[in-house]
């Protein structure tokens, strides 16, 4: 169907379309211009008013932008320093057993009974501290295998001991609280 058809079916005239158009200033009469200028007026104090809203909530959202930012600084600010005040607060605890160590290995004259006696109190230090900080030490012969907190590294067929029952500690395990530090290496019976 071309073009012409298509007005043709629709039937329309040219003059059917001036009767859709706007008209034009000479055939309203004063008041009509006046009602219209009121509108453009209304219209125009209308827009005014929603670009000083739409400026204030872009004012707003630019602020909030910027405090989210300034947040989000400060607390990967805090976050770093709470993490460093951290070490130090376990370096300080530290301190003291290096010390001692200092102290033991400008030690000249000593025999080797007092040198043993000074490193076994400064390992109970030592231990004493981990303590003191929440470090607690398992893995013990005789415990029940738990695959959670030991590894075993070695298997012994033996029937006078119990099965899965820990025979032998090759390196204790480490937990804070329930966290594993270290599981325990161990030797386990089948």
């Amino acid at each position: 169907m071309t073009y012409i058809d298509k007005e043709q079916e629709l039937d329309l005239d040219f003059e059917d379309l001036q009767d859709f158009s706007q008209p034009d200033a000479s055939s309203l009469s004063s008041g009509e211009i006046g009602n219209c200028d009121l509108q453009k007026e209304e219209d125009l104090s209308e827009i005014e008013e929603l670009k000083k809203e739409l400026d204030a909530q872009k004012d707003n959202y630019l602020r909030l932008a910027a405090e989210y930012d300034n947040f989000r600084k400060r607390t990967a600010k805090e976050r770093e320093q709470a993490f460093i005040d951290a070490k130090v607060s376990v370096l300080e605890d530290l301190l003291p057993v290096v010390d001692n160590m200092d102290r033991a290995r400008d030690i000249d004259d000593t025999s080797i009974d007092e040198f043993k006696k000074g490193i076994d109190m400064t390992l109970k230090q030592f231990y004493e501290t981990l303590e003191l900080l929440g470090l607690k030490s398992f893995g013990e012969a005789g415990d029940l295998f738990d695959p959670n907190i030991h590894n075993a590294v070695m298997h012994v067929q033996d029937d006078n001991i119990n099965e899965s029952t820990v025979v032998e500690v090759f390196i204790k395990g480490y937990r804070v609280g329930d966290k594993i530090i270290r599981p325990a290496m161990v030797k386990v019976a089948n």
